[in-house]
């Protein structure tokens, strides 16, 4: 690893650790002991993104990037929220056994996950994938998800009907309270 400061192409590792999906190693140039830091990735196997057209492009992270980017300007994020996110979508994208994602697929993905995180990132998105032609696209986008958030959470599951929670359900399941503790 050449010395970003002096180009000296010898350096020790200091320190290394894991980093979400990669290793940070923290260096020391052997020639003018200035220290810097490296990330080491796992090199992946290909993932090829199948176009509209059926044209065949190499997975690129930096276009999903920007696109999440463009998204979600100006938006309230934590501070390295995008980069997590787009590992998050790429990691689902890179399933074991997968060569090939239909471009669909990847904007759907982008927009489930803008969905949950932050409304006006994904109406932004979703206005350029969708190629909204007029305001009525867009009131159709915006009215579909005022539904959606309107609707109760799905993993909250509905009480069973005829059940009386009060009451136990014999009398050795009642318990007394006395000063605080269940008895």
């Amino acid at each position: 690893m050449k010395c970003p400061y002096c180009g000296h192409p010898d350096s020790k590792v200091i320190d290394s650790r894991e980093a979400d999906e990669s290793v940070r190693r923290r260096r020391e140039c052997l020639a003018c002991s200035s220290r810097f830091t490296t990330y080491e990735r796992i090199e992946a196997q290909a993932l090829y993104i199948i176009k509209k057209d059926q044209r065949r492009e190499e997975f690129s992270r930096e276009k999903l990037l920007a696109g999440l980017r463009r998204a979600l300007e100006k938006r309230p994020l934590p501070a390295g929220g995008v980069e997590k996110l787009a590992d998050e979508i790429e990691a689902e994208l890179r399933r074991p056994g997968r060569e090939e994602v239909a471009s669909r697929t990847v904007g759907e993905l982008v927009m489930e996950r803008l969905r949950r995180l932050d409304r006006i990132a994904y109406i932004r998105f979703a206005s350029v994938y969708r190629d909204f032609k007029d305001v009525e696209d867009l009131e159709r986008e915006v009215e579909a998800l005022k539904r959606d958030v309107a609707r109760p959470p799905r993993a909250q599951l509905p009480l069973i009907s005829g059940l009386e929670l009060d009451k136990p359900a014999s009398p050795r399941g009642r318990r007394r309270k006395v000063a605080g503790v269940q008895r």
